[in-house]
Parts: structure tokens; C-alpha cells; sequence
């Protein structure tokens, strides 16, 4: 499988099969990450950490407390698309690591950026 990130009307397509995705809470100044698949169905959210606890971002109910880090298996299933936009208020956007290499993704505020798994030309799928 592949990942496509489309932003501006332009798509970059990474040949993963999972990636990270983390960033830094807008008020509570807290690191988040979450490990993703690339599946034919979509993106399945496999494991989620938060670096603390906070407002509106309490450690949902079976987290365990890991190296300073809240863990826990959300239980969602497969995203057709992510859609991320940064707020602008923690000067950083979102950071998406694969086995390869790490990038940064929407860092000013306004754009929004896509993640969905790549149809069969390595080109976003149709919404």
C-alpha cells in the first residue's frame, strides 16, 4: 500500500504500509502521537500515546501509563481520509514519521493537508 498526502492541489505518495503522527496540543502545550496502517479500506488508528493529561484530553478509560506516556488501542475503525489543519498557536504543525524518514506536515495556520491510502496509480482515491 501507499500513503498520499495532498495539499494545495498537489499529492506526494509515500510507499509505507504505517506511519506515525504527532503533534503538540494547541492549549495544554502536550505531545500526542498515533501509529497508523495503510489498509485497501482506509487508515486504521492502531495505537495512540499522550505525554501527560490535560483539559479535554483526559486518558480514555484502559490507558496504561507507559514511560511517562498515557497508552491505550483506540477502537475505531478505518478512516477513508485524515484531514489536518494547525491552529498556528503551538508554531508547529504535524510531524508524520515513517520507517524512512520524518516530515512536516501543515505547519502554518489556514491550509488543510489529506492523508488517505493511494488508489492503484499512486494517485489519491476519489471522494
Amino acid at each position: 500500500m501507499s500513503l498520499c498526502i495532498v495539499a494545495a492541489g498537489k499529492t506526494v505518495t509515500l510507499a509505507v504500509a504505517a506511519f506515525t503522527l504527532s503533534w503538540v496540543h494547541s492549549v495544554e502545550k502536550t505531545q500526542w502521537q498515533e501509529d497508523w496502517k495503510v489498509l485497501p479500506s482506509g487508515l486504521q488508528l492502531v495505537e495512540a500515546r499522550i505525554k501527560g493529561s490535560g483539559a479535554g484530553m483526559e486518558p480514555p478509560q484502559g490507558s496504561v501509563l507507559r514511560n511517562g506516556w498515557w497508552v491505550y488501542a483506540p477502537k475505531v475503525g478505518p478512516q477513508r481520509r485524515l484531514a489536518l489543519a494547525a491552529s498556528g498557536a503551538t508554531g508547529q504543525g504535524w510531524t508524520l514519521c515513517t520507517a524512512q524518514d520524518c516530515r512536516e506536515l501543515a505547519k502554518l495556520a489556514g491550509g488543510t493537508i489529506s492523508l488517505e491510502p493511494c488508489g492503484q496509480e499512486g494517485s489519491s482515491q476519489p471522494r
